[in-house]
C-alpha cells in the first residue's frame, strides 16, 4: 500500500481532514499522523498562545475545539513530528497548516500548503481582485501582507473553520459584495463542503488548502 505522512500542528487524528484527502488520494493510500500538540494537556497548549508579536495559528484540538497557537513555538515539535515519520521510512509528508515556516530539515517531499497556495494564486490573480478567507481576526494583518504581492487588490475576511459555519456565510457574502474575482480560502481546516458553499453564495471561483494540496499528493505518489 501506498503511504504518505501528515503532521498537523494540532492534535491528530484530524478526522475532518483525512476523509477528504482519501477521496483525492484514494482509499489505496495510507496516511499517517501525527500531531505537534499529541499528548499535550490543554493546560500545557496554553503555554503555547500566542504574544502580541508572534505569528498566530489556529488549529484543533483531537476533541474538535479550536485553538490558537504561536507559529515559533509550535515549530520545534512539528521537526519531532516529521521526524517521527522520516523513522517510519515515509518520503512524501504533508504538512498540514498554511502557516509560513522556516525551513524543515528533511530528506522527505514536503507538501507545504502555503507555497503551493500563493504561486499557484499570483500565477492567475495578479491583474484580479481576491478575496481570503482566514480563521482569526487576528490573522488580517499578515493575511494582507502575505497576499498583497498577489493580487492587484486584496480582501481579506475572517471565519473560523473550526466555530459557528454562519461566520462564513457572512465572509462570503462580504466578498460577493465586494466583487472579489477569486477566493482563497487560507486555511487547511476549509473543508469541501464549506467551498462548496461559498461558491454557491458568491458564484466566484474558490480555490481551497487542503483539495490543492491532495492534488499535488496525488501526483507524487
Amino acid at each position: 500500500m501506498k503511504k504518505i505522512g501528515l503532521v498537523t500542528i494540532g492534535q491528530a487524528p484530524r478526522t475532518d481532514l483525512t476523509p477528504e484527502l482519501k477521496m483525492i488520494l484514494g482509499e489505496d493510500v495510507h496516511i499517517e499522523e501525527k500531531g505537534a500538540l499529541d499528548g499535550l494537556s490543554r493546560e500545557e497548549v496554553k503555554e503555547l498562545y500566542p504574544k502580541q508579536t508572534e505569528e498566530v495559528l489556529v488549529t484543533r484540538m483531537a476533541d474538535g475545539t479550536e485553538v490558537k497557537i504561536a507559529g515559533e513555538k509550535v515549530f520545534p515539535l512539528l521537526k519531532e513530528r516529521i521526524k517521527e515519520l522520516e523513522k517510519s521510512n515515509i518520503n512524501v509528508i504533508f504538512l498540514a497548516c498554511t502557516g509560513e515556516f522556516p525551513d524543515l530539515d528533511t530528506e522527505a517531499l514536503l507538501i507545504r500548503p502555503q507555497k503551493l497556495l500563493y504561486y499557484t494564486i499570483k500565477a492567475i490573480a495578479q491583474d484580479r481582485t481576491l478575496g481570503v478567507a482566514i480563521p482569526s481576526q487576528d490573522q488580517v494583518p499578515s493575511a494582507y501582507e502575505r497576499w498583497q504581492k498577489a493580487a492587484e487588490k486584496v480582501v481579506v475576511e475572517a471565519c473560523s473553520p473550526y466555530g459557528d459555519i454562519d461566520e462564513i456565510k457572512v465572509a462570503a457574502d462580504k466578498f460577493a459584495r465586494s466583487k472579489v474575482d477569486i477566493i482563497v480560502m487560507d486555511c487547511i481546516g476549509y473543508t469541501m463542503k464549506m467551498k462548496e458553499m461559498v461558491h454557491d453564495k458568491t458564484k466566484i471561483p474558490v480555490v481551497l488548502a487542503r483539495s490543492i494540496s491532495a492534488k499535488i499528493i496525488s501526483e507524487l505518489v
